[in-house]
């Protein structure tokens, strides 16, 4: 594997946004030169200028379209990555069982969280990318959540949940989501309130979670949830609305 193919790729894991340039004239054809956002630099183009210029290109207001296209007289091919899309499930119950399946096929990387190692076993879960046996708080605080970050709680165990849900709201992840009826979920609100979460992050939490297509299997509710991850992914249905 290239360097540069591997920074891409701990890059998007990471939730950062880049921008790849590739020189398509015969003066240095395939030479490439990666910009992040914010400004740093991977490869080149074979030329002072025209890194400069791209750089530019990539670090302003409006990223540069994906496609061929000529800059400062030179043909570059220009290639926008964002971040991949990363699902957290906290809860390896068998609702998530089948979410890992939609999920997958859907285009998330898929996370399954839940310190019950009764539950979150390979065997449960072999299509999983990521199975980790861990209380979920204390796992989120330490890993990558990013603006392409979805996190669906599904223990219906407070103890596991309402930590969690706390870290994952407070670092702005794009979709929250809990299971659980509504007296439930008014529970979870009051107990997350005593916790000191502000209104406007609580309001954000997408409960009763998914879509309401009228199942009650765990098939269907899993169903529901990725319709509803994807509604939120396509701008279908903004981040903090139901």
């Amino acid at each position: 594997m290239s360097s540069r193919f591997e920074s891409l790729r701990r890059s998007l894991l990471a939730g950062e946004r880049l921008v790849a340039f590739t020189r398509a004239d015969d003066d240095a054809l395939g030479s490439r030169l990666l910009v992040w956002h914010d400004g740093r630099t991977e490869g080149t183009l074979r030329s002072p200028d025209l890194d400069r210029a791209a750089t530019t290109l990539a670090t302003g207001q409006d990223l540069p379209a994906t496609g061929l296209r000529e800059i400062d007289g030179t043909e570059v091919f220009v290639e926008n990555f964002e971040p991949l899309p990363q699902l957290f499930i906290v809860g390896a119950v068998h609702v998530a069982i089948h979410l890992v399946h939609f999920a997958r096929q859907l285009g998330f990387r898929t996370v399954v969280v839940d310190a019950r190692s009764a539950f979150a076993t390979a065997e449960r879960f072999p299509h999983a990318d990521e199975l980790i046996v861990e209380w979920p708080a204390e796992y989120l605080a330490r890993t990558t959540l990013h603006a392409n970050t979805f996190c669906v709680f599904l223990t219906h165990d407070e103890k596991l949940d309402n930590p969690a849900l706390k870290v994952a709201l407070e670092a702005g992840v794009r979709y929250v989501g809990a299971l659980g009826s509504s007296r439930t979920h008014a529970k979870r609100v009051a107990a997350l309130r005593e916790a000191g979460l502000a209104s406007e992050l609580i309001d954000r939490i997408h409960a009763p979670i998914g879509l309401d297509l009228g199942g009650r299997k765990p098939e269907e509710i899993a169903l529901a949830i990725a319709a509803e991850l994807v509604a939120v992914r396509s701008g279908q249905l903004p981040a903090g609305e139901r």
